[in-house]
């Protein structure tokens, strides 16, 4: 049986080449891990497509069965999310009893900043963990025997003014894990307290080859699958490392893309776009949509001219997980573990915020309470996976000719969309109205895909710290300093920096049923084709971000007459892309 697998899997793998890549007229290159970029050779302009070999798809399918040992016949299930029910009679494990038996998950609704600012402080205070906020509620965990301490600190208006969101939180934990049966671990088939999110739309397609996306996996199935993937589609796949994990493990990513310029060409910087999750360990469906998202670009290269075009044009680098011990962790110990897994100066209080440890106005985050689930450390860039992804993106744009034009950093819950800046309110990005702009249609093609509605936000909204030095702000439940995507934005001057809260608004939380793993991914792989349609523009070419208004420190471009160029000078286009850089870092420098 063993050696019949491993020729299967040998045998899978000698033929991606059939499976989802365009016709050419000459060898395909291999990529060579020392390059900074891949391409494959030149192809003829008219690309014929192939169409997948179904004996090829079947045998494919067969091996990712036996190599995951996932079921090979999955039944239909009723397109409504958490509708399958397991047995009433659930023992659950005394571990996840003692630890979440008797915590509680309620939602407040704030009316006024005062009654933000009280819950702030009352949750700093008693130490409860804040699942999550937008500036009309705020999600609370905590044990139900402290509920009366919480309302003794708030004032008469928010004492009345919450709801249960999760009465059996522990019930809810053991039943958001993957049986290893492969039986339906889901929630209870009535939902009469799910009153927060309206009824979750299911996807209409079938998820492409859905068993990996049947249930959430574990990071020792993701790395497999990763490498399967890089191995069966090697002509535009590529699997690297961004760096290693305090606990020693690998931060593994795909790069996807595929240039077809000639070698001749020179050599122009690699236009590349960065979709991470799991930043936090707890929210899972980030990590499975990345994945899904992966797989789309994927397999629709050289079936679907839209997304071979953005291939071409752009590579992709997926991340699954930055915060890869917490997410074993989560697996293994603690489902609602948010942080990394790094010792602090408290023996018992073990890990640091990743998306509150990066170096930009790192010094907006005030919490410094190594208990705290927004704990920074004691330095900027203190949590390992932090640094080592920051250093991996200013080596890659130093030494790699890469060129980071788009960074969306994928977290749960609350469906929106926010753009920088995280720390602070009183200051606008220089590139404001295409931010806004950009979100507004990302969310749009969420809701055109789905009919899910996802708000379009500043990150700072509802979100700016009482003690931010300078301001007079509102107060938040979280400090907003040391963010992922300001820092890409503001440090390493990536123009398209966003981070996308996915589903839902709150009645499942992080424990989104697994029915809703494919339409979340649907939905994101949607956001990457317009995210890519918007850069690449009606010509092909990255759309002006320049045609701010009021700009009175506009360069001037020296006027040659129509049509002539000087000897050795830049194309029309390089100029265009000059010109742009020169605009938004007069404006990053004004504003900042």
């Amino acid at each position: 049986m063993f050696s019949s697998l491993v020729l299967l899997i040998a045998f899978v793998l000698c033929v991606p080449h059939v499976v989802a890549v365009p016709w050419a007229t000459h060898g395909n290159a291999q990529f060579s891990p020392a390059t900074p970029r891949y391409a494959s050779q030149e192809q003829h302009a008219s690309i014929k497509y192939r169409s997948v070999i179904p004996q090829l798809t079947w045998l494919r399918d067969t091996a990712i069965e036996k190599i995951f040992r996932l079921p090979s016949k999955v039944t239909k299930k009723p397109n409504v999310p958490g509708s399958i029910s397991r047995t009433t009679n659930i023992q659950l494990p005394a571990t996840l009893l003692a630890k979440y038996g008797s915590d509680v998950v309620l939602r407040f609704n704030l009316s006024t900043p005062a009654e933000e600012q009280a819950l702030a402080e009352a949750a700093d205070t008693l130490f409860v963990d804040v699942w999550e906020f937008t500036n009309n509620w705020a999600d609370i965990r905590l044990r139900e025997d402290d509920v009366p301490s919480l309302l003794g600190l708030l004032p008469k208006s928010l004492q009345s003014a919450y709801s249960h969101l999760m009465p059996d939180l522990a019930k809810s934990i053991y039943q958001s894990y993957p049986s290893m049966a492969h039986a339906d671990a889901a929630f209870p088939s009535k939902h009469a307290e799910r009153l927060f999110t309206p009824a979750l739309r299911t996807s209409t397609v079938d998820g492409v080859d859905n068993i990996f996306f049947q249930n959430y996996q574990p990071l020792s199935v993701i790395i497999p699958w990763m490498r399967l993937m890089s191995s069966m589609f090697s002509t535009h796949v590529r699997m690297i490392n961004i760096g290693t994990s305090f606990e020693g493990r690998d931060i593994l990513a795909l790069r996807i893309g595929v240039s077809p310029n000639l070698p001749s060409e020179p050599t122009k910087p690699r236009k590349t776009i960065i979709l991470s999750g799991g930043l936090h360990a707890r929210e899972w469906i980030s990590v499975s949509s990345v994945t899904y998202a992966a797989w789309s670009l994927i397999t629709s290269y050289g079936k679907s001219p839209a997304i071979t075009k953005l291939l071409q044009e752009f590579d992709f680098v997926l991340i699954p997980t930055i915060n890869v011990d917490g997410y074993v962790y989560t697996w293994e110990n603690d489902r609602l573990w948010r942080k990394n897994r790094q010792q602090t100066n408290l023996r018992f209080c073990r890990g640091l915020d990743l998306d509150r440890g990066f170096g930009f106005e790192w010094g907006a985050t005030t919490q410094s309470n190594p208990c705290s689930e927004s704990y920074p450390g004691d330095a900027p860039f203190q949590a390992v996976e932090s640094h080592r992804f920051a250093e991996w993106a200013k080596n890659e744009t130093e030494n790699n000719n890469v060129r980071f034009v788009g960074f969306l950093d994928l977290h749960s819950y609350s469906q929106q969309v926010l753009y920088p800046y995280s720390y602070s309110c009183m200051a606008d990005p220089p590139s404001l109205e295409n931010l806004e702009e950009l979100g507004m249609g990302l969310a749009k093609a969420i809701r055109i895909s789905s009919g899910e509605q996802y708000t379009v936000a500043s990150a700072c909204e509802g979100a700016v710290s009482s003690k931010t030095s300078g301001h007079a702000a509102t107060s938040r439940m979280e400090t907003g300093g040391g963010s992922a995507i300001d820092w890409f934005y503001h440090e390493l001057r990536v123009r398209y920096s966003f981070q996308i809260k996915l589903r839902d608004t709150g009645s499942y939380g992080f424990l989104l049923p697994k029915e809703n793993i494919v339409p979340t991914g649907e939905e994101v792989f949607n956001v990457i084709k317009y995210f890519g349609d918007f850069l690449l523009g009606d010509k092909g070419i990255e759309k002006s971000i320049s045609s701010d208004e009021g700009l009175s420190e506009k360069p001037i471009k020296s006027e040659l007459p129509l049509g002539v160029m000087e000897e050795g000078s830049a194309t029309p286009d390089e100029l265009d892309e000059e010109y742009e850089d020169v605009n938004w870092e007069l404006k990053r420098r004004r504003r900042s």
